[in-house]
């Protein structure tokens, strides 16, 4: 267990736009209350409500062009209030939090991404956090060209090219591989009730004593 957690296990969801993130949150988090498990579903960006104000900002078409340093630092600016105000109360009291987005994502989308100096932008990423790190990242892995075909009315992430889409996966299988023990790598393409049950196995050693 992350040691700069208290009781609690931090448990997030990577990939590209797509990929099933949110339904994957959303079976691992019937299954915990299912068996009675106190856990919190969360996301980034947004999930507080300057949270929120910043999503707007980064992901509202209407907002057009953003120099690629003020982007990351706003995503950096809602991951620092989402830890110290969402995060880190559901860990102190013991709950598995779930999240839909994390570090991993600054890195691959606004580092890789937006071709900004990798080490620079995992500085920020993690000041902003206090280097808080995930239990387990669960990855979930596909061609970008196949997993955004049914997305019809795009973000401003979502509409930035196809070249830079496939650099945000490639610096995902890397983050994944230079830390195989932290992560669980899943085909995106995988069936749903698949993809879940491997979750579950993966998990259910991590999960806290007592629960």
């Amino acid at each position: 267990m992350n040691d700069q957690q208290t009781d609690g296990l931090f448990v997030v969801f990577e990939g590209g736009e797509g990929a099933g993130k949110s339904t994957q949150v959303g079976l691992l988090c019937d299954w915990l209350a299912e068996t009675g498990r106190a856990f919190l579903r969360t996301f980034e960006p947004g999930d507080s409500a300057v949270g929120k104000q910043i999503r707007s900002i980064v992901l509202d078409p209407s907002t057009g062009d953003l120099a690629p340093k003020a982007e990351s630092l706003l995503y950096a600016a809602d991951k620092a209030h989402h830890l110290a105000t969402v995060v880190r109360p559901a860990l102190a009291r013991g709950a598995v939090v779930v999240c839909d987005r994390y570090v991993d994502s600054m890195l691959a989308y606004q580092g890789a991404g937006r071709v900004l100096d990798l080490d620079e932008v995992e500085h920020i990423a993690r000041w902003a956090t206090d280097d808080l790190r995930p239990d387990l990242t669960v990855l979930l892995d596909g061609d970008p060209a196949e997993l955004m075909g049914g997305i019809a009315d795009r973000d401003r992430i979502e509409a930035a090219g196809d070249d830079f889409h496939r650099t945000v996966r490639d610096h995902f299988r890397r983050l994944a591989a230079r830390d195989p023990e932290h992560y669980l790598v899943l085909p995106a393409r995988q069936s749903r009730d698949a993809i879940a049950a491997a979750v579950r196995a993966r998990i259910t050693p991590l999960l806290p004593r007592g629960q």
